[in-house]
């Protein structure tokens, strides 16, 4: 992989439906995080994207945001922050919780993707200076 397009029509598709297949290998994404290839790491959280649209692996993506959280790559972040968003379809509480907690720290790209469907009074708690 070397570029977003590729990553993320592979992970996508491909990957993410052999995790949901085989979800024994979803503890690899939390390795794939913590790699020094940052497609890799974008890798680990967009991997989970249709997955989280079914409500699916939420102590994971957790997990996957939490190691990922503090990444300097805006791509990475662009991608855990996608992952969040579709995670907050089905667990809008958790994931609203999830970014009030660590607000301080995440990057704003991140946070910006996280909150991107919530509704707009959350956006704006989300979005105050701390």
């Amino acid at each position: 992989m070397n570029n977003w397009a590729v990553c993320d029509t592979l992970c996508n598709h491909t990957i993410g439906s052999f995790i949901e297949k085989y979800p024994e290998y979803i503890q690899d994404l939390k390795r794939w995080a913590r790699a020094d290839n940052r497609w890799l790491r974008r890798a680990s959280s967009v991997t989970l994207i249709l997955p989280a649209r079914s409500g699916k692996y939420l102590k994971e993506i957790f997990e996957i945001a939490g190691i990922l959280l503090l990444d300097g790559d805006d791509l990475v972040q662009k991608g855990y922050g996608w992952m969040l968003k579709e995670a907050s379809k089905s667990h809008s509480a958790e994931v609203f919780d999830y970014v009030m907690k660590n607000k301080k720290v995440m990057p704003r790209t991140a946070l910006r993707y996280a909150i991107e469907k919530m509704p707009v009074e959350l956006k704006k708690q989300a979005m105050l200076k701390v």
